[in-house]
Parts: C-alpha cells; structure tokens; sequence
C-alpha cells in the first residue's frame, strides 16, 4: 500500500470497455514526485490523502481480477500532513 494525494481527475472519453465507468484520478506520493493514473473505487476528491493499493489487489478493489488496474484507491485518509 502507498500514501498517495490526489492531484485532479483524468478525462478519458475513449477507453477499454473493461475499465467501465469508473473515475480516473492523477495522484502523487509527494510534492513534485511523478505522477500516476489511480482508478477511484471510493470517491475521492483533489487534494485528499489516500491509500492506494498496486498489482492484484489493486484490480480487485477496482471490482475485478479481469479489471485492468495497476493502482486503485482504497481509502481516504481522515489526518495526514504531508512530508
């Protein structure tokens, strides 16, 4: 699991059938890291604190073990002061 914030969301009109409905959020692990495509499985909102799953636990948090996710969150964080 990473501590990852969110950064805004991701437009994507055309895409695979398989990835659904689902939101597409750009998050960060911190100030100037590289940024990554998360799958929002919860309902987050740009500037929350997260908790991002990888690999096979990130698609079936998305729904799916077929589901082609990489990173999905899983949780929001209630306190966090970034580092």
């Amino acid at each position: 699991m990473k501590i990852m914030q969110v950064e805004k969301t991701l437009v994507s009109t055309n895409r695979i059938a398989e990835l659904g409905h689902r939101p597409l959020l750009v998050v960060r692990e911190k100030a100037g890291g590289a940024r990554q495509v998360a799958v929002d499985a919860i309902g987050c909102m740009p500037g929350d604190w997260v908790i991002c799953v990888g690999s096979s636990a990130a698609r079936e948090a998305a729904g799916s073990k077929e589901y082609p996710s990489d990173l999905t969150i899983v949780g929001i964080i209630d306190h966090w002061k970034g580092e």
